[in-house]
């Protein structure tokens, strides 16, 4: 299943300037999704994040990760209209520097579920190398 910013916009309630995800390029609800976020030196932060040498934050990669595995989660039926939120981050490890011109490949794969509590494995890549790894806790709730 592919989504494109409009689909995603009525998944997810980010907007403009958060709105992280430029597209999802397959996905299976409730178990994974795989998405992508094209990253430009038109974007807010890289007026401060550095001014000198634009480098995207890391807590910036780790929401586009989450982000990405909201999408899988809310797009089960029973959580549509619902909003997922941060529960926790493990094990953050930025491997590598992300800058304009680079595409970042998401993925989020859900590794345990309770009810509306679940922990993703999340991967971002740049050209296929690894540049951001996470353990994403969400808690789903009410809009």
């Amino acid at each position: 299943m592919k989504l494109n910013s409009n689909q995603i916009q009525e998944i997810i309630p980010h907007r403009y300037p958060f709105l992280l995800v430029d597209a999802i390029d397959d996905m299976e609800p409730g178990v994974f999704a795989r998405g992508r976020k094209c990253v430009t030196a038109n974007e807010m932060q890289f007026l401060g994040h550095f001014p000198q040498e634009h480098v995207m934050p890391g807590v910036m990669i780790i929401e586009a990760l989450a982000q990405v595995g909201a999408i899988a989660i809310l797009s089960e039926p029973a959580f549509k209209g619902q909003i997922a939120y941060f529960g926790g981050i493990k094990n953050a490890r930025f491997k590598h520097k992300v800058v304009p011109g680079d595409v970042l490949e998401l993925e989020v794969t859900m590794i345990k579920r309770k009810g509306p509590i679940g922990v993703g494995e999340a991967v971002a890549r740049v050209n296929g190398v690894v540049v951001t790894t996470a353990e994403l806790t969400f808690a789903i709730g009410k809009a």
